[in-house]
């Protein structure tokens, strides 16, 4: 998995599994989903991160047991 913040379009994508996007569906304004060519989940797109996220270029990451 892969994070991506784009400071001056303000966008953060979660990259799941690197492979082509065949399908996009915003599924709420200003989150887009990212399918491949089998409908599998490879990334989602927060458009005005900065407005939904309060730090979008901060990142936790936490494995639960």
């Amino acid at each position: 998995m892969k994070l991506v913040y784009d400071r001056d379009l303000d966008i953060l994508t979660v990259i799941l599994k690197e492979m082509s996007v065949e399908e996009s569906d915003e599924v709420k304004e200003g989150i887009i989903l990212d399918y491949d060519a089998h409908g599998n989940l490879v990334a989602m797109e927060i458009l005005d991160a900065s407005r939904l996220i309060a730090q979008p270029a901060g990142v936790e990451f936490q494995l639960a047991k």
